[in-house]
């Protein structure tokens, strides 16, 4: 089971920021948040993401997600790197990462916490998922093939 919270934050403000960077490593799930910008931008959803949670997501999940799409004659489309600043937040840093959609963020230089595009969160999540469910270690499925291998066949039924 997972907890789905979602929270507006305004201007990204310290106080507000470090509340919601709080509330993720306290519940240690996913939180969605919403940054509502000045002027007229449009809102921006991203999924913030504990480091361990995220950690866990990307040993199960089998492959990287998507970033590009394929263009025209078999060419993946390029994205251009967006150059930033890491951007404080009280005792928090966000460091955006110059390709692809992610930023880290980091307490005291320790990297805490993600924020990632909303479907790739979902991506991430359900791939690892099923991935794990599939999985057995080599004692569970050693007994697994035991016990499979006592049960009578459909002959002798």
């Amino acid at each position: 089971m997972s907890i789905q919270i979602d929270v507006v934050v305004a201007y990204p403000i310290d106080d507000e920021m470090e509340r919601v960077l709080g509330l993720a490593e306290a519940v240690g799930e996913p939180v969605t948040v919403t940054f509502v910008w000045e002027g007229p931008e449009e809102a921006e959803r991203a999924v913030l993401v504990p480091a361990a949670t995220l950690a866990l997501w990307e040993h199960w999940a089998p492959t990287a997600y998507p970033t590009s799409d394929v263009g025209e004659g078999d060419r993946a489309v390029v994205e251009e790197p967006e150059l930033a600043h890491p951007a404080e937040f009280g005792a928090f840093t966000l460091f955006r990462r110059r390709v692809g959609r992610r930023t880290a963020v980091a307490r005291e230089g320790v990297v805490v916490a993600e924020l990632l595009d909303p479907d790739e969160a979902h991506w991430l999540q359900e791939k690892a998922r099923n991935v794990r469910e599939g999985f057995m270690d080599p004692k569970q499925k050693a007994a697994f093939e035991e016990f499979l291998a006592r049960q009578a066949s459909r002959a002798d039924r």
